[in-house]
């Protein structure tokens, strides 16, 4: 019988044939696969021809297409709808594929006709697309070990090779301890939920073949439970799990992966001849250096901690006039913090999700994509790897463009969190091949799903990825999509959030799902007055995070992260009632692969260009301005990494802007 991912995908726009791929069918298929691109390497570094940019880096990029295929899918599916057999496959794959990659950055010779390119750049007559991929393959081979040899090079393999194992395994045990984990409500403990908190309990017993109602640690279910639920004790028992996954003691503890993690990682970065893994993975990026990341964070923590502490003492009183005594706890501040919200801006989750229908947003997400790039969303019907998942084809002027997979509930196979990922990527090497992309999100079921006001900032963010991929128009695929620097990849998600507060989108599509009337304007004026409250809490919680990464990679690793973890958060004086965003032992961003390792703060950095650029918009005095559309486009969103982060700001915006617009973002400026 033939292999379905190895076959011809006879389906519209060659989607994956989801409804004939079987478990048992990746691992043949990633066998034959790295089998074929061996062949191809091989042939590329043995080739007798003289090294040129089509005899080498052209092919290279061409080398893996069967792989891309199949990991493509699989790893997209490991994601987003694990199984047993699913997640055994990956930690197979974890030590075989970070073999095969070790291969390849080992081989000498292909190494060598690398370098004679490089060496000979300014005569070979490349275009800047071709100059910036042969620099970019250049110095992806020297970073990740080419110049080794010896004993120091098998050393780096044994290394990567292990935190590729450490990796799976951490994110794996979160995903554990995710899935396992849930609280059933009795009928005393509905007591003061809303309506769609109940609603969202009760689908998540629903999912687990439980009657009643239960609680989960999915965060569209548990943030809404804290600050809705009168019950205190109850409250600390949820937010206590909550913020307990990965170190509860049990086989999913990851504390000790964690440390182990950072130790390689330090002798990673010392065998590539770096003080350190932070001074190793910045030097690429916008920051460039620890200092400069550090600077940054400190600019936002200050003026951020004198208001979450401000906040903090109002909330204490608030609590202490209901006669509950003690000291603010953290699962007290989402509670007071919502009523205290309700009392000031009269805003209700319960009065405003109605008007945040999972449709309406979707609807919102596409039409600002029309009115900005043209684009539009024909819904598709196609087989897909679950029941819960969209497809839609995107055109402009008729032309096809991508497809596009939204993936919005939770569920327990899903990894927490949102993301966005590409099963196919986009290029024109060897024939143009337009991207499959695809949005995940864990959003509470429901009927219909309504969403809160971060549940739908998180569909836009998303969103604003994909079409970072989707109007992706490079020719290597090496450069598409999102395939720029880390502290640069959150710069279009994040701008494309602000749209969703444009009063005129929340007109046309934030309209209650039962009667179909719009948001009235006074709730909507209230809404965007109350865009910066809590904004102390917010930031705080990031930050704090985002130095505690910084000040596991900056130095000697930690023996014990947890002490260093403390020992961050004391010298910063974090406030009593205020908790890392991702402690350590779940905080996947850094430990689950090198993603966002020593680059946690990039969503800050992309957030000081973000708010300049929506700032570009504004200044036209149209959110929808075309000319300022078609320039986001040409200079970032289709650009992918054909350039340096900053030359592609700067074309874009004219210059880089400072740290002031991110503060007056977030109502922090008056606190600076």
């Amino acid at each position: 019988m033939t292999n379905p991912l190895l076959a011809p995908w006879d389906t519209p726009f060659a989607l994956p044939p989801f409804a004939a791929i079987r478990d048992e069918d990746f691992m043949p298929a990633f066998d034959a696969a790295l089998t074929e691109a061996r062949a191809n390497i091989a042939a590329i570094a043995g080739n007798p021809e003289a090294p040129s940019f089509a005899n080498t880096i052209a092919a290279m990029e061409l080398a893996e297409e069967s792989l891309d295929r199949v990991g493509g899918v699989f790893y997209n599916l490991a994601g987003a709808d694990s199984t047993p057999a699913r997640e055994a496959l990956q930690r197979d794959l974890a030590p075989k594929m970070s073999a095969f990659s070790s291969e390849i950055i080992n081989n000498r010779a292909l190494f060598q006709r690398i370098e004679t390119l490089w060496q000979e750049h300014e005569t070979l007559g490349l275009d800047d697309e071709q100059l910036r991929v042969l620099t970019l393959y250049r110095r992806m081979f020297v970073r990740s070990g080419a110049q080794l040899d010896g004993a120091e090079a098998e050393r780096l393999t044994a290394v990567k090779a292990r935190l590729a194992v450490l990796g799976t395994e951490f994110g794996q045990n979160l995903l554990a301890d995710e899935r396992d984990w849930f609280l059933p409500l009795s009928a005393d403990d509905l007591e003061g939920l809303p309506d769609f908190v109940i609603a969202s309990a009760r689908a998540a017993a629903e999912e687990r073949g439980l009657e009643g109602h239960v609680l989960t640690l999915n965060r569209s279910l548990i943030v809404p439970f804290l600050q809705s639920s009168p019950n205190r004790p109850l409250r600390q028992r949820a937010y206590e799990a909550w913020v307990a996954r990965g170190a509860n003691g049990n086989a999913s503890d990851n504390r000790a992966i964690a440390a182990e993690i950072l130790s390689l990682r330090e002798e990673r970065a010392k065998l590539l001849g770096y003080p350190s893994f932070a001074a190793y993975k910045l030097e690429p990026e916008m920051a460039k250096t620890p200092q400069a990341v550090r600077d940054l964070l400190m600019r936002v923590w200050t003026p951020a901690r004198a208001k979450a502490e401000a906040d903090a003492a109002v909330l204490e009183g608030r609590m202490h006039a209901e006669g509950v005594n003690g000291d603010l706890e953290a699962w007290d501040w989402r509670y007071y913090s919502q009523a205290r919200r309700l009392e000031e801006h009269d805003l209700d989750e319960a009065a405003l999700k109605p008007y945040l229908s999972l449709e309406a947003m979707i609807g919102a997400a596409f039409d600002c994509a029309n009115r900005l790039f043209g684009l539009e969303f024909r819904p598709l019907d196609v087989p897909l790897y679950h029941p819960d998942v969209r497809a839609w084809e995107v055109t402009r002027n008729g032309k096809h463009v991508a497809v596009f997979l939204g993936d919005y509930f939770a569920r327990g196979s899903k990894r927490s969190g949102a993301w966005c990922s590409a099963m196919r990527s986009q290029r024109k090497l060897g024939g143009e091949v337009r991207p499959i992309v695809v949005n995940v999100c864990n959003f509470a079921k429901g009927d219909p799903a309504l969403l809160s006001w971060d549940d739908a900032r998180t569909l836009f963010h998303e969103f604003g990825h994909a079409l970072h991929q989707m109007l992706s128009d490079v020719t290597h695929g090496f450069i598409s999509g999102t395939s720029v620097a880390r502290d640069f990849v959150e710069l279009p998600s994040q701008l494309y959030e602000h749209w969703l507060s444009v009063p005129a989108v929340l007109e046309k599509h934030a309209k209650h799902w039962k009667t179909g009337q719009p948001m009235p304007a006074d709730m909507v004026q209230r809404l965007l007055a109350a865009s910066t409250y809590d904004q102390g809490f917010a930031t705080v919680e990031f930050v704090s995070s985002a130095l505690v990464d910084l000040a596991f990679h900056e130095g000697a690793a930690p023996a014990d992260p947890m002490a260093k973890q403390a020992e961050v958060l004391a010298d910063l004086g974090m406030p009593k009632a205020i908790r890392m965003r991702h402690a350590t032992p779940h905080f996947a961003h850094i430990f689950s692969g090198d993603g966002y390792s020593s680059g946690y703060y990039s969503y800050m950095w992309s957030e000081v260009m973000d708010a300049d650029a929506f700032a570009a918009f504004e200044e036209t005095g149209d959110a929808f301005d075309p000319a300022m559309a078609e320039k986001l486009e040409r200079f970032i969103l289709s650009a992918g990494g054909s350039r340096e982060a900053e030359a592609l700001y700067t074309d874009f915006r004219g210059r880089m802007p400072g740290v002031e617009p991110l503060l007056k973002g977030r109502g922090l400026l008056d606190a600076a």
